[in-house]
């Protein structure tokens, strides 16, 4: 098994591609160690000393260090971790865990201008910031105002606040006049 890596605009994030499919649909985010619990693999990437972080794509990993940690010491661990579960034919989320982060899927009472707004983020912009290791999920618009949360190479990036203000912000207010801002959630 070859795992290639790619770097992300976020220095303390690397992107790490195993030549399979992990994650069949959606995306799930690991923020801290805390919420691992859903993941065998996740459980075993903050057992490496210095990882803060993990997010899985549809065919990728993520994963964010500590800020003084060095790469060159991290990766050959992070790299057994991952070679060693798909290996083993171990499961990426545990069965009961459920499929990628809520976030993503529509819901029938959303309104026309919400449709739109997601619409516009799945087709345009997180394809974009998948290739970045990242995601960007919808968690609400109100007021003209639509509320995104960063996942994964997004979240503590320092590029993220000109990606929201100047790529996504400017985007949505060109396609849905009702929109006037993009703010970033926790």
């Amino acid at each position: 098994m070859f795992i290639q890596t790619e770097q992300t605009p976020n220095p303390a994030t690397l992107k790490f591609l195993p030549g399979r499919t992990v994650l069949e649909s959606g995306t799930a985010n690991f923020p801290d160690a805390a919420s691992a619990g859903r993941s065998p693999l996740a459980e075993r990437l903050f057992a490496v000393e210095g990882v803060v972080g993990a997010f899985f794509g549809t065919d990728f990993v993520s994963v964010t260090k500590e800020d003084d940690r060095e790469w060159y010491l991290l990766k050959p661990a992070i790299l057994g971790v991952i070679m060693e579960h798909f290996t083993a034919g171990r499961p990426v989320l545990n069965p009961d865990a459920g499929d990628g982060d809520e976030g993503h899927s529509g819901d029938a009472e959303d309104d026309e201008l919400v449709g739109q707004i997601k619409e516009l983020l799945d087709t345009r912009v997180r394809p974009a910031v998948a290739q970045d290791g990242g995601d960007i999920v919808f968690r609400g618009f109100e007021k003209g105002v639509v509320y995104l949360h960063m996942q994964g190479a997004c979240a503590g990036c320092p590029s993220s606040t000109a990606t929201l203000k100047m790529g996504i912000e400017n985007m949505l207010r060109h396609y849905i006049p009702e929109v006037v801002e993009v703010r970033p959630v926790v």
